[in-house]
């Protein structure tokens, strides 16, 4: 499954991106016999008309199926392994519509490789990305999905070395320097909320 994911910030992205292995894809066309998005096909359609880039390009490569269940008689093991992903944010599962890419061919090659979109060549963007069952990146997804979890558990505890802190100081300016970085450890954790950061 190709995650249309756009809510870590700039430099976590390319950092991730520069480290990402390039030799891991299968070649199974799975990402791109069936795709959604974490976005409603008709919001998709209104940030298109608003001129987002990511949409205009997501909605120009990519065809809704009729239904979940064509997308399921194209893949039912990728269909079921996105709903399982979800099943706890209802929400999400809500609106949900599947895609597939127009370009791909019958030998899962991209008819339009050299020419292939952004998010193309992105793909999977993030360690949260849901995948098909069997990716070649799975294993490696998963291992930097521990890595961002690591770095929440650290955040966490230096908030509590911060609240201990806070009560042996008494100078207002060091008070406010600890509010500054107390207020960054807070965004580190509230980027990765969507993915359970409270419980890690």
């Amino acid at each position: 499954m190709r995650t249309y994911n756009i809510d870590m910030d700039d430099s976590y992205e390319k950092n991730y991106l520069n480290k990402r292995p390039q030799d891991l894809c299968l070649m199974c066309g799975k990402c791109c016999r069936v795709v959604t998005t974490g976005t409603s096909h008709e919001e998709l359609c209104e940030l298109a008309r608003k001129n987002d880039v990511y949409a205009k390009e997501f909605l120009e490569i990519f065809v809704p199926y009729d239904s979940v269940e064509a997308a399921r008689k194209v893949d039912a093991e990728t269909v079921d392994n996105i709903f399982n992903h979800l099943q706890n944010d209802q929400k999400s599962t809500e609106n949900l519509t599947f895609y597939y890419c127009k370009y791909l061919q019958d030998d899962n090659k991209c008819g339009r490789y050299e020419d292939r979109k952004t998010l193309c060549k992105h793909f999977p963007s993030s360690p949260w990305a849901i995948v098909p069952p069997g990716c070649g990146f799975s294993g490696w997804l998963f291992l930097k999905r521990e890595q961002d979890k690591e770095r929440v558990r650290k955040a966490k505890e230096e908030l509590l070395d911060l609240q201990v802190l806070r009560t042996k100081v008494v100078n207002k300016e060091t008070l406010e320097k600890l509010a500054l970085v107390e207020k960054k450890l807070h965004k580190t954790i509230e980027l990765y909320k969507k993915y359970g950061s409270q419980d890690w």
